[in-house]
């Protein structure tokens, strides 16, 4: 087997890869109207059983994937007010869904401070280009530019850790 084909069938350990798990567990939870641990156990199950849906994922990935999604949890209050603030002319419940996801793992993501906010914002306009309308790349682009520069001007304190502390370790 070629070394192409290798990588192609190991299960991916990217972040990108992980982002886009996390935005459709979190999309059918939303949808569904399903619990999100519901929604998670699923997908790993589904991913685990063979079905192409979703990408196979390494285990680093999915622990992303679940700690990003557990930070949107965790913080959605303050996602939400960041949000509000940054968008102008748009509710929450004009917005589509898949757009309102995208932002509020993104916006959990870059309040964690653990990453660059340049490369989690590329992967999320990834991700709402694929799965949004036609503009969403462009809103979900505009709208994280704002949350990130909001962000770095206010030194939003990273996520507590378990034990409470500032440590997400």
């Amino acid at each position: 087997m070629t070394r192409r084909r290798e990588k192609a069938s190991a299960p991916s350990n990217s972040r990108r890869a992980a982002r886009e798990f996390a935005f459709r567990v979190l999309f059918e939870s939303e949808r569904g109207q399903v619990p999100l641990q519901e929604a998670l156990n699923r997908a790993r199950l589904n991913m685990a059983h063979g079905d192409d849906t979703y990408p196979e994922l390494g285990d680093e990935a999915v622990d992303f994937a679940r700690d990003l999604l557990g930070a949107q949890t965790a913080r959605r209050a303050e996602v939400d007010s960041l949000l509000t603030r940054t968008i102008r002319g748009w509710t929450f419940e004009q917005m589509a869904q898949t757009d309102l996801n995208v932002l509020r793992l993104a916006t959990a993501e870059m309040l964690r401070g653990e990453d660059p906010h340049p490369p989690i914002i590329e992967s999320f306009v990834r991700v709402a280009r694929k799965f949004g309308g036609e503009d969403s790349g462009r809103f979900v682009n505009g709208v994280l530019s704002g949350v990130s520069r909001t962000i770095e001007e206010q030194g939003a304190l990273p996520l507590p850790g378990p034990d409470g502390s500032g440590d997400d370790a």
